[in-house]
């Protein structure tokens, strides 16, 4: 079910058929390139506008095709699924879906990454956490490929205490305010040194006196309104934009 708040936001209120939303760039355009985006909402609700189609749309337009993740609700009212047995498995089938049309849609499964708001920063912090290389006796084909994204951008995520990378984790981007909550703005600080503890490539964005839930907006001003940006360069030097 979707809801427009009075504020104009979009929230999906309702999923039981788990969905991705395709957003591809021309082919002339393309990087090859692609993210997997995941908003956030307190595992009760998505919203889909700042953290989802605001995002998906801005990388389409740059060249990197996004897709954008409407996965079951853990904590909806009534609900009876969960973070790590329903909403995990969806961003694992998402990667998994992705790199299977990955011709297509016109894709390097190389180069697919994830991107995560606040709930969908922890769902995109556990799909880099436990991964598989694919399944190859599943009778689903889909199944074949592996879940393991290639990077991740994990933005003001929540509960970032569950966040742990091994060595093996991909690269991360994070982001938050200095002003949201203290797990987070102060979490992220200590997921960042996590990943540099495990050897893995991390970039950590803080942006002074800003709160959470800053997403993608046009009404958004200051150096917090360029963090996809910096999350483009951070693609470009990585590696991500090349050809191949």
């Amino acid at each position: 079910m979707r809801i427009a708040k009075p504020t104009g936001d979009h929230v999906i209120t309702c999923v039981n058929k788990p969905s991705v939303t395709p957003f591809l760039p021309p082919r002339d355009e393309a990087t090859g390139a692609a993210v997997i985006v995941i908003p956030g909402g307190g595992h009760k609700e998505i919203w889909i506008d700042h953290e989802g189609y605001n995002v998906a749309r801005w990388l389409s337009d740059h060249g990197v095709a996004a897709f954008v993740l409407k996965y079951r609700l853990a904590k909806a009212p009534g609900s009876t699924y969960t973070v790590d047995g329903d909403e995990l498995p969806d961003a694992q089938r998402a990667i998994r879906l992705v790199r299977s049309r990955a011709g297509e849609w016109g894709v390097d499964p190389h180069r697919l990454g994830v991107i995560g708001f606040s709930a969908g920063g922890e769902l995109a912090g556990l799909s880099a956490m436990h991964f598989d290389g694919g399944k190859p006796a599943a009778s689903d084909p889909i199944d074949h490929q592996s879940s393991r994204p290639d990077f991740q951008a994990l933005i003001y995520p929540g509960r970032s205490w569950r966040l742990k990378p091994a060595a093996n984790a991909p690269p991360a981007f994070l982001a938050c305010g200095s002003n949201d909550r203290p797990d987070i703005s102060e979490g992220l600080a200590k997921v960042y040194l996590k990943f540099k503890k495990a050897g893995v490539p991390v970039e950590l964005h803080i942006y002074s006196g800003v709160k959470h839930g800053f997403g993608l907006r046009p009404t958004t001003t200051g150096p917090v309104s360029k963090w996809i940006d910096r999350f483009y360069e951070w693609m470009a030097q990585s590696g991500f934009l090349k050809q191949r």
